[in-house]
């Protein structure tokens, strides 16, 4: 198989990059920033130019994206450009050069204001049943996408599986309040529980579902870090995210506290990946309790590919709220 990755320059396009050369195989990383993993500069918004990338490739991932938070540094028209334009190119060539697989990676974002319980409200069990309510032109022009990739497997037989990520990057959290009241580690580790995933896992579920594209024809799947948490436990979890922690976990506390760390008082929404592990075979490694093991023990929690691929930035400035113009 020959691979085309788009957004190779990104964390997870790099990622992807890696773990293919690695394993030997032909890539073509694409990209309009250089760098190590992208072969080809160019943007996918330019049809001409995804149509000359596309010769002989048998699959694409397509990670390229315009993210939250380019929100406040792009206009609206980018982010249509990229994210559904460019994608619209993307599955064009992609049915007229028959490729085997379309991976497109897609956002937790999708679902919005959807993830928002209302007062007294258990929190959010977010599963790819929940109807997505986009609340910006981020999570807007990626279920734009999403829909363009289902019409063309419908239309043109194309094989099209959507990944829904959660949080992978290693960047700061774009919340100030929250960077105020947690370490940027202790916000991360809470994150396993409910929204965030290691990005080697993020990459086998990619790689996996290169395979299964082709029997399954279009799905959409959340790719997440298993939860401890259940559908039960929702209600409480809510305002007293602590004790249900605790509850699962006695441990916690104690290699919390060795680091002054803190749980959140509540949470309102958990990400469920049951459908993408079922269906895609996919067995995430990196949970809450693999995560706790390591802390424990003073190891690093996160995988290689992601001390590796480390801390890229969205923007080549800062901003008075620091990396975010938001």
């Amino acid at each position: 198989m020959k691979y085309l990755v788009t957004g190779s320059s990104g964390h997870l396009g790099e990622a992807l990059v890696r773990t293919l050369r690695q394993q030997n195989q032909q890539v073509i990383g694409i990209d309009i920033l250089p760098s190590p993993f992208t072969d080809r500069i160019g943007s996918i918004a330019n049809r001409d130019f995804v149509k000359d990338c596309m010769q002989g490739i048998t699959v694409v991932l397509h990670a390229a994206t315009l993210h939250k938070p380019h929100i406040k540094t792009h206009t609206r028209q980018d982010f249509i450009d990229t994210n559904t334009t460019g994608t619209l190119n993307l599955l064009e060539e992609a049915a007229l050069a028959k490729v085997q697989s379309f991976i497109f990676t897609s956002t937790t974002s999708t679902f919005g204001d959807a993830m928002a319980p209302g007062p007294g409200d258990p929190a959010v069990w977010v599963t790819e049943a929940l109807t997505p309510v986009p609340k910006n032109i981020y999570g807007v022009t990626k279920t734009a996408a999403e829909d363009l990739c289902k019409l063309f497997y419908r239309n043109h037989g194309l094989p099209c599986l959507v990944l829904r990520t959660s949080r992978f990057f290693l960047e700061l959290d774009d919340d100030p309040t929250m960077r105020n009241h947690f370490t940027d580690a202790n916000i991360k580790v809470n994150e396993f529980l409910y929204r965030r995933g290691d990005i080697e896992d993020i990459v086998d579920a990619h790689l996996l579902a290169v395979n299964k594209a082709p029997e399954i024809g279009f799905d959409r799947y959340i790719i997440t870090a298993t939860t401890p948490f259940t559908q039960a436990d929702l209600p409480k979890l809510r305002t007293e995210a602590p004790a249900v922690l605790a509850s699962k976990y006695p441990t916690y506390q104690r290699v919390y506290a060795d680091r002054d760390w803190g749980m959140f008082p509540g949470i309102n929404r958990v990400y469920v990946n049951d459908k993408a592990r079922a269906e895609l075979g996919w067995k995430p490694k990196y949970d809450f309790e693999r995560i706790l093991e390591c802390l424990a023990k003073g190891e690093d929690y996160r995988s290689p590919l992601a001390q590796s691929i480390g801390v890229k930035g969205y923007h080549d400035q800062n901003f008075k709220d620091g990396l975010y113009p938001v």
